[in-house]
């Protein structure tokens, strides 16, 4: 749903995920955008994490799935994103995840789109990868960082969703949210003001102790620590 989000799992996936080749691109790219998007074209395979910037008037050959991770904000984009696959004749597959709360959202696609869709029965012997990006969040600043900004521009987004009356902020589990996208501590943010998150359980590890692993990087943020100081 969001430039953070893809930035967030790109990353996420190029660590997790290493005989595949991942790409990831969005609308705040501009000028390198073209360029991804060409050497995704003239891979023999691989994953693209994008946002709705890829949903429409692009043609890449043989896309086997189209994985929606957020439900997009207008029905009319869901059929768009649908239709990167089984293109010219071909075969292919679009699946959208959704949590059971958003389930009327398949009614509502099924009379707004003529859309029918199938429940996909959930995977069995799944692995828990989230210890491993908390891992990996502990031992780089950025992941640390790109994580909490996934999360925020995430909660923002689904506020702002078109369909409203099916996804409703106030019924977002944000702990559950937070666990998902493997963060360490829940962020300073309005949507979250005053409320308490029992099922959460941050890190004891203080999180500005983290630095980055980009050595410039970390040596200007403590050049911003001590001018705080």
């Amino acid at each position: 749903s969001t430039c953070a989000c893809v930035e967030y799992y790109g990353k996420a996936l190029e660590s997790l995920i290493k005989q595949v080749k991942i790409m990831s691109i969005h609308g705040k790219m501009k000028h390198k955008r073209n360029k991804i998007f060409t050497e995704f074209r003239k891979l023999p395979g691989g994953i693209l994490v994008c946002t709705d910037v890829m949903a429409r008037g692009i043609d890449i050959p043989e896309v086997h799935w189209v994985l929606q991770y957020d439900p997009p904000s207008s029905a009319s984009a869901f059929v768009h994103r649908c239709g990167r696959t089984a293109r010219i004749g071909n075969v292919g597959s679009a699946l959208v995840f959704l949590l059971p709360m958003e389930e009327s959202y398949i009614n509502f696609l099924s009379i707004n789109q003529k859309c029918p869709m199938q429940e996909m029965k959930p995977q069995t012997n799944v692995l828990d990868l989230l210890p491993k990006l908390k891992s990996m969040a502990l031992a780089d600043r950025a992941v640390f960082e790109k994580g909490m900004k996934a999360f925020v521009s995430y909660v923002q987004a689904y506020a702002k969703h078109e369909c409203n009356l099916i996804f409703r902020i106030k019924d977002l589990d944000f702990a559950g949210l937070a666990k998902g996208f493997a963060l360490l501590k829940m962020p300073k943010m309005p949507e979250l003001r005053g409320k308490c998150f029992p099922d959460f359980t941050p890190v004891t590890v203080n999180t500005d102790s983290i630095s980055f692993k980009d050595k410039n990087r970390e040596k200007q943020r403590q050049k911003q620590l001590e001018q705080q100081k």
